[in-house]
Order: structure tokens, then sequence, then C-alpha cells
């Protein structure tokens, strides 16, 4: 929960635009702002106050524990121009916050936080338990010191300004290790522990057998990732109490599935009370990996029979491949979602020409793949195999990355082995419309006039298809110097079912400092003037030009006239 708290009429209209945005996540504090900020300061996770940061800081100093639990307080002045992370920028989430405020009321948000400043990933804002000297090798990574990546688990981390040696080191593990002088541990998620129990087994007897069974392998109980147990055993109080103890989620799987797991140390007794030859090891090795402590039983003080197994997996290291598109070109077109992608990514793998376009927004250590025109199945085989490494990486297209881009062959080549996120952008089709008008307004379909991968007879049957069913067509790759023959052609099939006066839009690297469009006709257009880098539109029966833009009903009561249309 976020608490709000102003203390004049400006500060509170600012409030309440924030509470009105995020109903569920704010919480207004009214009365005398000492109290009203002590009050917040102890019951939410985060804080905006509308006030000085002078002030708030008077107000918070007596309040302020350890960073790693202190809520994130961001301060809004009284004329909302500024949104200013002050304190718990990492731990509390302000930097982010700052971030969201800003976009909202239109205020610029101010981070001074060392790393973000200069673009290097925070340690602690990895997402995994950090432990050790967090303070110096943050500042050694600012500073520009070597510091070793040292990553005995393969996690896909966002990129970091790491060396081959040096005396500082990032250590990723899952073993039970000690921080050494000027040495950060990272705990990756990359443990599932399978559990089975007796009914009535005590919570503690499961806990005790988890723990020891860690510690005696050498093992951090904070890369658990998931307990695992049989569905019957989903509600076993011992077993959902322990997860809950050790904070991870419980997993289930069916006792069928659990018998076609293979397993060093079957047993007839889980086989006749649940229906699987092995609860423990199963259920830690369903989703593969490496058994790291076999099925081992409970020890009970009192000498009574244990009632409860336990086995320890590495799971295997998932790799992460966004496919990211770029849009049109412009900057304030790419979205906020593909920029964060860009920045999460360790390896970036695309197009020369359009790294370029996105360069100064890597973080530093990223590493960048790049490659020239007509490479586009090795830059997908490259960043899957990449992925498949355990890396995080994006792979960027232009425009949308699923429309004539990079995701399909991408896709074509990834299996399950890999999690795959797709982040949309704005596609040529979408921008060149934008600049003509509407002529998207109704039914439309895009096609592609480039024969380098689809038959020409392919692509003329889908042609005519489109003009048969008088679709708005947009044609993607009209013409190329080797290839000038197929937008002549495309329109002739068109003319035959609609009007020498169709409107007709070109639109040139649309969204760029070099945009240049015009609305032509059917019959008036010359193929001669357009170039791969034109997006060609054109209208159905019913589309118009109005006021110099080309527009498309969105329903089909048009009236010459220009009366109605389909006002919903």
């Amino acid at each position: 929960m976020i608490g709000l708290i102003s203390a004049t009429a400006a500060g509170a209209a600012a409030r309440d635009r924030l509470a009105a945005a995020w109903p569920d996540r704010t919480r207004v504090y009214d009365g005398p702002v000492g109290d009203a900020v002590r009050a917040a300061f102890a019951e939410c996770g985060q804080l905006v106050c509308f006030l000085a940061t002078g002030a708030v800081v008077r107000l918070i100093a007596p309040l302020l524990g350890d960073k790693s639990a202190d809520p994130g307080v961001v301060c809004v002045d009284e004329g909302g121009r500024f949104a200013v992370s002050l304190v718990g920028g990492h731990g509390g989430g302000a930097n982010e916050l700052a971030v969201e405020v800003g976009g909202l009321l239109g205020a610029k948000p101010v981070v001074t936080t060392a790393t973000d400043s200069v673009g290097v990933a925070g340690l602690d804002t990895l997402g995994l338990p950090v432990e050790g000297d967090v303070a110096a090798v943050s500042r050694a990574l600012l500073d520009g010191e070597p510091v070793r990546l040292d990553a005995e688990v393969s996690w896909p981390l966002p990129a970091l300004p790491v060396a081959d040696r040096g005396a500082y080191v990032v250590r990723v593990t899952d073993r039970a290790a000690q921080p050494a002088d000027g040495e950060v541990l990272l705990r990756p998620p990359s443990l599932v522990v399978g559990v089975g129990a007796s009914r009535g087994a005590p919570v503690d007897e499961v806990l005790e057998l988890v723990e020891g069974a860690l510690r005696e392998a050498g093992l951090s109980a904070r890369s658990v990732a998931e307990l695992a147990t049989v569905a019957a055993k989903s509600e076993e109080p011992g077993i959902v109490g322990a997860a809950g103890r050790l904070g991870v989620p419980l997993v289930t799987y069916s006792a069928e599935e659990l018998a076609a797991v293979a397993v060093p140390n079957p047993s007839g007794a889980p086989l006749a009370a649940v229906g699987t030859p092995s609860v423990a090891e199963a259920a830690a090795l369903a989703g593969g990996g490496e058994l790291l402590v076999p099925k081992r039983k409970s020890r009970r003080a009192d000498g009574r029979p244990a009632m409860a197994t336990c086995a320890v997996v590495r799971r295997p290291v998932r790799g992460r491949l966004a496919v990211v598109g770029l849009g049109p070109g412009a900057r304030d077109l790419l979205t906020p979602r593909a920029t964060a992608e860009l920045r999460r990514a360790a390896v970036l793998v695309g197009l020369d020409q359009y790294v370029d376009q996105i360069r100064d927004l890597l973080r530093p250590g990223t590493r960048v793949l790049e490659s020239g025109l007509g490479a586009e199945e090795e830059r997908a085989r490259t960043a899957v195999a990449e992925a498949r490494k355990g890396h995080a990486v994006a792979l960027i297209g232009s425009g949308d990355a699923g429309v004539y881009a990079m995701a399909s062959p991408a896709l074509a080549e990834a299996s399950d082995d890999i999690d795959v996120v797709g982040v949309p952008g704005v596609t040529a089709a979408l921008a060149a419309g934008a600049v003509l008008g509407a002529p998207l307004g109704h039914d439309h379909v895009s096609i592609s006039l480039s024969d380098l991968h689809t038959p020409w007879e392919v692509i003329e049957r889908r042609v005519r298809a489109a003009a048969e069913s008088d679709l708005v067509v947009t044609f993607y790759n009209p013409r190329s110097r080797g290839r000038h023959w197929q937008l002549p052609k495309a329109l002739e099939i068109l003319a035959g079912h609609r009007k020498p006066t169709t409107p007709v839009g070109v639109v040139r690297n649309a969204s760029r400092p070099d945009e240049s469009a015009r609305l032509t006709t059917l019959a008036k257009l010359d193929p001669a003037t357009v170039d791969m880098m034109t997006v060609v539109t054109v209208g159905n029966t019913a589309t118009r030009e109005i006021a110099g833009r080309m527009v498309t009903p969105r329903g089909y009561r048009w009236q010459d006239g220009g009366a109605r249309q389909d006002a919903r």
C-alpha cells in the first residue's frame, strides 16, 4: 500500500489525482502532517509526500531503521514539477515509484542513486537474494574497477560491466558459502525440494528435515525455489506449513505424473499410499534437473518411525528470450516495455542498423551481436542459442517483431527449454496509417510483396483474395532495385475490382526525421516512386479523401455527401 500525505490545497489536488488513478494501491492520510507521516511509515510499504523534501527528511529521520525494511519515500513539490526518490530507492522501490508518479502527474522523476544514474544494474535490484559487501562491489562497478562474475549457477541476469579477473567478485551460487571481503553472493532460485509426509506429520519435523538436508549438502535455503509433492498431500499441514515458513510456493503433481518419473530409490510404501513409487524424489525431479540429495527420511528423537522424506534437485537453468519490437523508428514510439526489456538483457541480437537506433539505451556490459541484412535466420538461431546458455537475451526487430520480423523465425527455432517474452511494437502499417489519416478504419490486410521467401504465385493469390473481398490493403516491401514488377502487378489486380479514383497512401520512413507522405489514387500512383522504405496503403470501395486525409469508414453506412457514419 502507498500512503499519500499532503499539507496544502495544491498538494491535496495532486494527491487526489494519484488516489483516483490508483484506488487499490493508495491510502490517503489526513490530519496533522507529522501524525500522518508516522502512521503511513508504520503501515505502508511506500509513501508519496506532497511536501518539501526538507520537511519530509525531518519527519522521517527518527523513523528510519534498516534500508532493507524501511518503506520507499517519494516527495512531490508543490508545483508538481518533480517526483524525488528520497529514501529506499532500491529496497523500498522509491526509484520506480518516482518514475510512475512522474508519468502520471507530468512531473520529472529525480533519481540520485548512483547505479541508476549511470545505467548500471543495482546488485540489490536483480530480484535475487543478495549477501556480502554490496556497497563496495557496487562502488567498484561504478568506478570502472575490474569486477569478476563467477557464475557457479547460470542465471539470466541483466548486463553487468564485469571482467575476466578482478579483486571484486559477483558470485552467483546456491552453495551455503559465506561472502569473502569484496564479494557479493547472488542466490538464484535454482533448488527444488521434493517432500513426502505421512498424515499428521508435524511442520517442525518436515522443516528440520529440509533444512538439515540442505545444510549437510552445503546448499543455501535462500536458493530454494519451491517445495514439491504429490497432489494428495497438497493440504497436508506439515508440508504446507514448511513451505510457508521457508517463504516458497508449494507445487503439486498428480500421482500419475510422479509415477512416470524415473527415480533411483522407488518404494512400495508410497505406491500403496498415494499411487506412485516415489514422492520426494519424483516431485523434485518432475521438472528435470540434477539430483543433489537423494531421498532421505526425518529423524525422530523418540525413536518412532519417520513421518517425512525429502530430496533436493538443482533444476535446469532457463534462459530468457525477449523478442522486442522497436516500432517504426521514432524514439517516442518505442514503448516503455520495450525499453525495460532492452535494459534487462545481457545479450542483444539484432540487425546492425536497428542496434544503432537503441545502442544508447543498453546497460554497460551488454554484449551486442549484430549482423547485416539477409541474416534473419542466423540471428534467430544465435538468440535462441544464447538463451539456452542461461542468458537474458533481447532479439530486436523493427515495428512489431511479430509482423514480418524476428518473432516468427525465433519461435520456430525455440523449444520449451527457454522462457520467451513477446514485446509488441508499433507496426509500419499503423505508423503510416496515422500519418495518412484513418485508412485502416475497417477490415484490412497486410501483404508483403517480397518473393524472397514466398513464391509469387502465393502472393498473387492473396492479393486477388483481398481485392475480391474489398479489404484495405497495406503493401510491405513493395519495390526494390531487384524487384520492380511486383507492385505494378498487384496494383493491376486491385484495379480490376476498384475504381481508378480509389485513394492510395504512400508513406516513406514513417515517424522518422526524413518522413514523407502523399495521397494519390490507384490510377495515378507511379510505382517508380516507391522503394523498400515505403508503405503503400490502397483503400477499399468505401475509402475517401476528406480534407486531404485518407479515411475508411468504420461501417458501410456511408453517404457520398459525407453525412452519416456509424456513431458507435
